[in-house]
């Protein structure tokens, strides 16, 4: 929806001399867009039907995939509180982890549903694992357990019901914090390429069966569409285990070699699938200049818990926690993060940096190198924000702050200038509209006008087409 400030007509013809025999000028007042009522999403998720939430939180995590990786720590819960390893993380570091693992295992169901929806409040994210073994209980079973998988994957079974009758405590679990609107990173059958737990000792034909036949029930027949699904494969990264890009959004490798895991790394990235990738399980985290050395830019990385994140060195911890390169808990809010779509097909015209003002009573305005970017701390209430870059004409849109946290998103676009009709360049339709306009045949509207003032004197006239026109020949380019 456009709201629409009242348009001036001027109609006082002044004559000049150029390529064409009209010039009114027509000025205009610059629009204010409303926020879109849903989120469009901007990188495929495997999910069609994934909630705005989900596709934000995916979005936030392409975006700062290899330019940035998030804390993660595993929790426990049998360390006298399942905040252990938050509060050692907080008093080495002075920090807390972007993101909780947490675990389903031994039926914990309701405790992680519960720590789950806390650290979401808190504005953290989640990953959630699940020691099970076939029928339910903890991480014995998982070891323990053999199935006959030519019976277990066969629906209808006694074997398939007992197994999907334990998947439904989990769906469940992930249902409930679905309706509380938390997003989670849904890491099961772990490691599976190492084939030490059930689901990977009938090798790799039979897990793929396996992943594919979860993938579907908790999508397609139990209707969780908050879940981002990561396929973690242990360090080796084994060929031939890959269920298909649609059947997982991220993927990734874990190992307690003390490294940044490039041998996984590499493996990952030699699969081809464009998914953004994890170190979904570590024990000492390496350096900072050690990721960046190796190249190795993890989405993020999980120490695992007890023994494991206490036996990492304190002046490293700390030094990670407090890297500008990693990102925690006070440094991420995915309800606040608003992407720019620049509408070009030129690379280099991508890499501009935003501007970003805001009318409230600071006149709060910030630079973005990139297209995404955090709101700033704003008291709840209704502000207009303007959007710039050098090539693209200005665009604002009224936005909403309610709790702390954006109303919606207004999927944010810029067109270049020039660019009437939003085809990502100026042709020869471009001039045809602005002509029309001109000549007060059919106005243009909203943002269209901002794209056709490459004077940018507030208004609609021959200026702007010889302008328009120099760019076509080559003469004198708009960007």
């Amino acid at each position: 929806m456009i709201i629409k400030k009242a348009a001036t007509i001027v109609c006082a013809a002044v004559m000049m001399t150029c390529v064409q025999s009209f010039s009114a000028d027509v000025s205009y007042a610059e629009s204010t867009e409303t926020q879109s009522s849903s989120y469009a999403g901007r990188y495929q998720l495997s999910d069609p039907d994934a909630n705005d939430s989900t596709k934000k939180t995916y979005d936030f995590i392409c975006d700062n995939f290899e330019r940035y990786i998030i804390t993660c720590q595993q929790e426990s819960t049998w360390m006298g509180s399942p905040d252990y390893e938050m509060n050692y993380i907080e008093k080495t570091t002075g920090k807390l982890p972007a993101m909780r693992g947490l675990d389903f295992m031994n039926g914990d169901f309701s405790g992680v549903v519960s720590r789950a929806k806390a650290w979401h409040e808190k504005g953290g994210l989640v990953t959630i694992c699940w020691h099970t073994g076939i029928n339910g209980n903890g991480y014995t079973e998982s070891l323990n357990d053999s199935p006959n998988f030519s019976k277990l994957l066969t629906k209808g079974t006694t074997e398939y019901k007992n197994m999907v009758a334990n998947w439904d405590k989990a769906a469940d679990a992930l249902s409930q914090l679905q309706d509380a609107g938390v997003t989670v990173f849904w890491r099961p059958f772990h490691e599976f390429d190492g084939q030490w737990f059930w689901w990977g000792k009938g090798g790799s034909q039979n897990f793929i069966k396996l992943w594919r036949m979860m993938y579907d029930y908790f999508t397609n027949e139990k209707g969780l569409h908050n879940l981002i699904w990561v396929l973690g494969y242990s360090g080796d990264v084994k060929s031939g285990w890959y269920p298909g890009d649609s059947y997982c959004d991220i993927i990734g490798s874990d190992t307690y070699d003390n490294t940044t895991n490039l041998k996984g790394w590499n493996k990952l990235k030699a699969l081809d699938t464009d998914k953004p990738m994890t170190f979904h399980e570590c024990g000492n985290v390496p350096s900072v200049s050690d990721f960046e050395a190796d190249g190795d830019i993890w989405s993020w990385f999980m120490i695992w818990h007890t023994d494991y994140i206490t036996g990492n060195d304190k002046s490293n911890l700390k030094a990670v926690y407090n890297s500008d390169k990693v990102l925690t808990l006070d440094e991420i809010s995915v309800d606040n993060y608003v992407y720019v779509t620049l509408n070009t097909n030129k690379d280099s015209l991508m890499q501009q940096p935003i501007t970003v003002t805001f009318d409230d009573t600071d006149n709060t305005e910030f630079t973005s190198e990139s297209s995404a970017f955090t709101l700033p701390e704003l008291k709840d209430g209704t502000y207009k924000m303007t959007l710039s870059a050098e090539s693209f004409a200005p665009r604002t849109y009224e936005i909403e702050l309610s709790g702390g946290k954006l109303a919606s998103d207004p999927n944010a676009v810029l067109n270049l200038k020039g660019d009437v009709n939003g085809d990502k360049n100026i042709s020869a339709s471009d001039l045809l509209l602005v002509k029309s306009h001109i000549k007060q045949v059919k106005l243009l509207e909203g943002y269209a006008l901002s794209c056709a003032d490459v004077a940018k004197d507030s208004k609609i006239n021959a200026s702007d087409l010889l302008k328009m026109k120099s760019h076509l020949k080559g003469v004198s380019l708009l960007w």
